[in-house]
């Protein structure tokens, strides 16, 4: 419960810190609390014992996919992972995609997103991949956002390291992992 205050309070203070109106805080606010709302419903059907990696992922894009059905394709192998790493993925993926929405391949109707997370059995590790393609043409942000320290700081929580490409064809976002630190 504590954790869960923590994370309410830094939501809400970084969120307007760097908001640019009220309207965009409690926008801001508003969505990650309920990605952060929706992971908490998914451990509770669970007793907080985790969930398979998959599940996390597409009830994580789910308000997003109904809106624009299709953009979505997701690939990789069932995997339960702990309910940490829930809550830090579910976050994480509610942020791309609301970059993804706002800037990226989700603002354009050609545009699509794939999301992959293949295993490296003999280095035990995972890499997830959230990859734009069809969107506007992609350039680096001038500064970093709440949004991105965030992303990143979830990945060290999950011992982790995350890479931020910006290639002109779609932005990409990636996320090596060692699969013991997902199962904790």
């Amino acid at each position: 419960m504590k954790n869960t205050l923590a994370t309410v309070s830094a939501i809400a203070s970084q969120s307007l810190r760097t908001a640019t109106s009220v309207q965009h805080a409690q926008q801001a606010i508003e969505g990650r609390l309920l990605a952060l709302g929706r992971a908490h419903d998914l451990l509770m059907q669970v007793s907080w014992a985790g969930a398979e990696l998959g599940m996390t992922l597409r009830k994580a894009i789910e308000p997003f996919a109904t809106r624009i059905a299709g953009r979505f394709v997701l690939s990789g192998p069932e995997l339960d992972i702990a309910s940490a790493a829930v809550i830090a993925l579910a976050m994480t993926i509610n942020e791309l995609c609301t970059n993804a929405t706002k800037f990226g391949a989700l603002l354009d109707p050609a545009g699509r997103v794939k999301i992959e997370w293949p295993v490296d059995h003999p280095s035990q590790r995972l890499t997830l991949r959230w990859i734009e393609t069809g969107g506007p043409h992609v350039y680096s942000p001038t500064r970093r956002s709440f949004g991105t320290r965030m992303m990143e700081l979830l990945g060290q929580q999950l011992s982790g390291s995350v890479h931020l490409a910006y290639p002109p064809s779609g932005f990409t976002y990636t996320l090596e992992v060692p699969i013991v630190s997902m199962s904790k």
